[in-house]
């Protein structure tokens, strides 16, 4: 259903989770794109690991009670059906319109998400199980816990296709980065750009800590003047 999902470079992976998310929130900013942290997505529990993945999005619409039934778990449009089509190191995103008396899933899909090799969640909603959920040890990012089935206040409509999760648009196969500080969408469009200024910039800001450690004042260090520039500049030379 919807769009086929890519494979992520193993690369990619690996030097984006090297990145935080402030970090990413920085480079995206100054390539003109501001929505681009997810809201409400906070980590389950804590010490979760930065995560880097392509978003499989699944949408939910509110709950009309002709569709929003136990019964629906079994049919071929269900949140069942959208599980077993994710690929391995995909990070799914649930656009639950920020709905939080009805948890999406559970321990037994979370389960089976991470016995597929799914990445981890993010979702503008709820889970339920909480005990079971983090028995799975499937990473989560959301707005907390309800008792109550999804059916209760929504109805599972498609995966795969565009949605809106925490306010962001987030196309299938936009890059999710997401760490203690939530979820940042990459558009896929601008992923190289956006990694090789990250890189840099992650480079720029460790070598600022290492001037407050020697006790540089801010004023023209953060942000540098050019001074500060042709000093970083230097020291850069010798590392690149």
């Amino acid at each position: 259903m919807g769009i086929d999902p890519i494979p992520l470079d193993p690369e990619v992976v690996r030097v984006l989770s090297g990145v935080t998310t402030a970090t990413l929130t920085t480079v995206l900013l100054k390539k003109g794109l501001r929505n681009v942290w997810i809201r409400g997505t906070k980590p389950l529990q804590p010490g979760q690991p930065r995560l880097v993945g392509r978003a499989f999005t699944l949408r939910f619409v509110p709950a009309r009670e002709d569709l929003a039934t136990p019964a629906s778990w079994g049919a071929p449009i269900s949140t069942r059906a959208a599980i077993e089509a994710m690929p391995a190191g995909c990070i799914a995103v649930v656009d639950a319109m920020g709905v939080v008396d009805a948890g999406i899933f559970g321990d037994i899909l979370c389960a089976r998400m991470k016995k597929r090799g799914v990445a981890g969640l993010v979702t503008d909603g709820v889970v339920r199980d909480l005990a079971g959920v983090l028995g799975t040890q499937l990473p989560v990012w959301c707005q907390g816990t309800a008792a109550p089935a999804s059916v209760n206040g929504l109805t599972f409509v498609g995966w795969q296709e565009p949605i809106g999760c925490g306010g962001v648009a987030v196309f299938p196969n936009d890059v999710v980065v997401v760490d203690l500080d939530g979820a940042v969408l990459i558009p896929a469009a601008f992923l190289d750009e956006v990694i090789a200024a990250a890189v840099e910039q992650e480079r720029l800001e460790g070598w600022i800590m290492s001037q407050i450690e020697a006790d540089i004042p801010l004023p023209g260090l953060y942000p540098p003047n050019d001074e500060t520039k042709a000093r970083y500049e230097a020291w850069a030379r010798t590392v690149r």
